[in-house]
């Protein structure tokens, strides 16, 4: 299928931004299906690039910025072994864990791969990259080393709602009982693929929980939002003296004890609360712990909720600052895209305003190294992290 775009549309793809919004388009085929592969052009005729076509706001999503034939298994194998590279020159393909694939940070718009040990895990965000999953789980096993023995297609929750109804998660190759134990920076998880959110495991802050580990000994640490406890079992390792987990998810926080307990027994140094985050601050004692961490899942996914998410980490930020004792410190979060790094920022300072806490900033955060993003699209940063230390 070939795509034309209007006059003067074609900056963007110039500047290699893998985004080809429906508005650009010259005029919206009839006969495409959503997944197809499109050749799209500039008005002139030039070819700007090769990706997969959708019915919706981003129309195509650019994988090549040159002729390209997305059926043939060499291309798969050539964006895999790019990114496996990477992984390798990062040392990251000696931990236990790591992201392969981080879509647009990778050129594979559409496309997430973690790896967990022997387990590769696949989510496809396009119905065209999910249409191609079995290229793409025969190009892992030619190209990572050692290559996989379980590859898991996790992608009815990640697909397009009408699509997904038809679409059920699965094994592409072996089986497995559903989890596995991992080292992360000698810090043992079970993942739980199949159940987990997202893939299983929050990679993406592997070196924000590493910080944590180098300040926390002899601290009070509360770990809120705290999923299966990364953020906790790091401390715990590192010696930090207390460390209390909360998490709304019950079955969360079952996994997270789990966790706990792969480490070390930790006797009397960890308590876990399944409860709401905000109420857990609020009934808390003032200045209880030396570090608090505040990791939400995102508040807001599209702009016309950005207003309610701001408030939100107001809220949040100002009864988490209630509680870090005076000289502490606040790991504070954002993973919501449509929040920038600098709205967040002020939105912190704001919480702190409220409180009355003067607070300085030690640390800018963000995702790890495996979780690229690409130059020509911003978009993909979007974990935003602050360290405060609170007076």
């Amino acid at each position: 299928m070939k795509l034309y775009l209007k006059p003067g549309k074609e900056a963007s793809a110039r500047r290699f931004h893998p985004w080809i919004f429906s508005g650009a388009l010259s005029e919206m085929p009839n006969d495409a299906a959503d997944g197809d592969i499109a050749e799209v052009y500039d008005s002139r005729g030039q070819l700007l690039g090769v990706g997969h076509f959708h019915r919706g706001n981003i129309a195509v999503r650019l994988l090549s910025f040159e002729s390209a034939d997305l059926n043939a298994p060499d291309f798969w194998e050539q964006k895999l072994r790019s990114a496996f590279a990477l992984r390798q020159q990062l040392g990251l393909t000696q931990q236990g864990a790591y992201r392969l694939v981080h879509g647009e940070g990778d050129h594979l718009s559409g496309l997430i791969i973690d790896l967990y040990g022997h387990v590769a895990v696949m989510q496809c965000h396009s119905i065209g990259m999910h249409r191609q999953r079995d290229l793409i789980a025969q190009a892992l096993q030619r190209v990572v080393t050692p290559p996989p023995e379980v590859i898991y297609d996790k992608s009815r929750e990640t697909l397009p709602e009408n699509y997904a109804r038809s679409v059920q998660n699965g094994y592409l190759m072996g089986n497995a009982p559903g989890s596995t134990i991992v080292s992360e920076n000698d810090v043992r998880f079970r993942i739980d693929w199949e159940n987990g959110q997202k893939t299983g495991f929050f990679l993406d802050q592997r070196d924000n929980r590493q910080l944590l580990a180098s300040l926390c000994a002899g601290k009070r640490v509360l770990n809120a939002f705290a999923y299966t406890g990364g953020f906790s079992c790091y401390a715990l390792r590192a010696g930090a003296t207390l460390v209390h987990s909360v998490d709304i998810s019950a079955k969360a926080i079952a996994l997270l004890e789990e966790n706990v307990a792969l480490n070390q027994p930790f006797a009397g140094q960890h308590q876990a609360f399944a409860e709401d985050v905000l109420a857990f601050l609020k009934k808390a004692n003032q200045a209880a712990y030396d570090i608090v961490v505040i990791d939400p899942p995102a508040f807001a996914k599209s702009l016309d909720k950005r207003h309610n998410a701001v408030q939100g980490y107001k809220r949040l930020n100002a009864a988490a600052m209630q509680c870090v004792a005076p000289g502490g410190l606040l790991f504070t979060f954002s993973c919501s895209q449509v929040v920038s790094r600098e709205l967040f920022e002020h939105t912190v300072a704001a919480a702190a305003i409220e409180v009355g806490r003067p607070a300085r900033i030690l640390y800018h955060l963000s995702q790890g190294a495996d979780h690229p993003t690409n130059l020509y699209h911003p978009e993909g940063a979007y974990l935003k992290g602050l360290v405060l230390q609170l007076e």
